[in-house]
């Protein structure tokens, strides 16, 4: 087994006795700033994506992830910063990027005269590449009906058209850009089962989501982009240490001694049993604690995406 050092001079990966595999950066996005008149839209973005990488990039409407994504994509012109995919930039070099990635808005345009199959073919073909075993395993797994012309299609059926022709083609790099919009549960669990392959394959993918539940489930790291501006990033059991875990506990003394605890906090208690927020930092004097009084009972729950998220939009 080997992994990878990285040389920043020679910019290449040697290998080295060990267990963790090679990653390489695939996208790299850096004080990235845009504006549209007055109105600062972007200002100092940052994250990378490596292969075998997803990267959850959340925020809601108006915060900057679709200005981010379209500079990535070559379709604006940023004012500052680096944007580079394969080390390309994205700008300059867009036409070489797009041979090897595959993208999905968030809502899905197409051709109304044409049937849903066609389309499929036309993009795949328009790409360069494709399987098209797989693109029949994908229409199967979609429930997509490919004779029907795109303009009887409802949403959830335009963006089954997106993901089968994305996921049909053998890319380095998919940018998901609220790809589920429309979508039912089952098939949102069939997009995620989707991503997982293709994230087993070495594939990077960047996955924009308001669905904080899907971006929990796939992403290894997570930027959450507030007003332009990215407000934390890393991976989950990284950010999870920013916010509190939510504790059940009940015990055989008065549980009511934790109240006063410090790193507790909402303390809520009924009989003798109480549920409190609780710093991680502070567990093990909790814990400490709780043995004390007699532990009958004693429930951690992790904070979720949705708790990190929220940590910096409430109110």
């Amino acid at each position: 087994m080997f992994e990878a050092t990285y040389s920043k001079n020679k910019k290449d990966y040697k290998l080295q006795k060990g267990t963790v595999k090679v990653m390489t950066e695939v996208v790299k996005v850096q004080g990235l700033q845009k504006k549209f008149g007055k109105f600062q839209a972007l200002s100092d973005v940052a994250f990378r994506v490596a292969t075998g990488e997803v990267v959850g990039f959340i925020g809601p409407n108006g915060s900057g992830k679709s200005t981010t994504v379209r500079i990535l994509l070559g379709i604006i012109k940023r004012d500052a910063g680096i944007a580079e995919i394969f080390g390309r930039d994205v700008w300059k070099d867009s036409i070489e990027i797009h041979k090897r990635i595959s993208y999905v808005p968030g809502d899905v345009s197409l051709w109304g005269n044409l049937t849903g199959g066609e389309i499929i073919d036309l993009f795949m073909k328009l790409h360069g590449s494709g399987d098209k075993k797989k693109r029949d395993h994908l229409i199967d797994r979609f429930e997509l009906d490919p004779k029907k012309k795109a303009k009887t299609y409802s949403k959830g059926n335009r963006q089954k058209v997106g993901l089968i022709a994305a996921l049909s083609v053998d890319s380095d790099l998919y940018i998901f850009d609220e790809p589920t919009s429309g979508l039912d549960p089952l098939m949102e669990q069939v997009f995620q089962e989707e991503v997982e392959k293709i994230k087993e394959s070495g594939k990077a993918i960047l996955l924009s989501s308001h669905i904080l539940s899907e971006v929990e489930r796939l992403a290894d790291k997570v930027a959450i982009i507030r007003q332009g501006e990215i407000v934390e990033t890393g991976s989950l059991d990284e950010l999870r240490h920013l916010t509190r875990s939510t504790i059940t506990l009940e015990t055989d003394g008065d549980v009511s001694e934790m109240a006063d605890l410090k790193g507790v906090f909402n303390f809520e208690q009924k009989d003798n049993q109480a549920t409190f927020s609780a710093d991680n930092q502070h567990f093990n004097d909790i814990l400490m604690k709780a043995s004390k009084l007699g532990v009958k009972k004693f429930e951690a729950v992790p904070p979720t995406l949705e708790d990190l998220f929220m940590r910096h939009y409430e109110g």
